[in-house]
């Protein structure tokens, strides 16, 4: 029994099979680790310089995956493996490795349609199907985002492509809404004016277009009074934030009543 186990392992024939299985190893080891290393080389060549970071980032993943699969295929040769009745075999599947594939070619497809059109691109924020976040990499199946609080969002670039996408940081400027509820009895040019001073004190709120302040509706417990002002769009919460913390201070100042939901109940008298 053990002479035939010797036998078997010191045979030239399972010599050599070990001998393309460790290369097949090695190749798929080294070449995996080559392929990042032309891939990260690529992206910081000069041919890429002219490409914005969202192409770069497409066309990086797709040289990565075409490097990829002839490592794999190089690792197939060096086992021995018959490519031609792999291409036999794929040819005879090819409606159903199609079906299959469907949602992932979409997907392709969808990454090539943001790549050319732009809808958005990498480090704008966006939102789209009910998430957001900032770009982070438009790859060849899927774009990442990252969140405010630092969560990893993955979409499938077919629903990014195919669906609604609100692109925050596409524009240069923004404008910030703020609605505040003042008492029925507040005099209403005076709520103005402390509205519009407090923006005035803000450096980083434009004077073009000028500060507004609108009344937008007479709720049941007050009058609402939107304040509107336009920010650079990297200014937007810093100048969001400024105004929510002072208004409340300014309005106290000048005795102004910001409401609140309540109820008043009356008794009939009785005699």
């Amino acid at each position: 029994m053990w002479e035939s186990i010797v036998n078997f392992f010191t045979s030239q024939q399972t010599v050599e099979s070990i001998l393309r299985v460790l290369g097949a190893i090695l190749i798929l080891i080294i070449g995996f680790k080559i392929v990042k290393g032309i891939t990260k080389k690529i992206a910081k060549g000069k041919a890429f310089v002219r490409f914005g970071a969202t192409i770069k980032s497409f066309l990086k993943n797709i040289i990565a995956w075409v490097l990829y699969v002839l490592v794999i295929l190089l690792a197939c040769i060096v086992l021995g493996v018959d490519l031609t009745a792999f291409s036999a075999v794929i040819a005879s599947l090819g409606v159903t490795i199609g079906l299959a594939l469907q949602g992932g070619l979409s997907n392709i497809a969808g990454g090539i349609m943001i790549v050319a059109f732009k809808p958005f691109q990498v480090d704008d924020y966006i939102m789209n199907s009910g998430v957001e976040g900032t770009v982070t990499d438009i790859g060849i199946f899927y774009t990442s985002l990252v969140t405010p609080d630092n969560k990893k969002v993955v979409i499938p670039n077919s629903s990014a492509s195919n669906s609604v996408v609100i692109n925050v940081t596409a524009n240069e400027t923004r404008r910030v809404d703020f609605s505040f509820s003042v008492a029925y009895n507040t005099n209403l040019l005076t709520a103005q004016k402390v509205l519009l001073a407090t923006a005035a004190k803000e450096e980083k709120v434009a004077q073009d277009p000028e500060p507004r302040v609108v009344i937008t509706e007479y709720a049941e417990s007050g009058i609402v009074m939107s304040l509107r002002v336009w920010v650079k769009t990297e200014d937007y919460w810093d100048v969001y934030f400024s105004i929510m913390d002072k208004v409340k201070d300014n309005f106290d100042c000048y005795n102004i009543e910001i409401p609140y939901p309540q109820l008043d109940v009356h008794f009939p008298n009785k005699k």
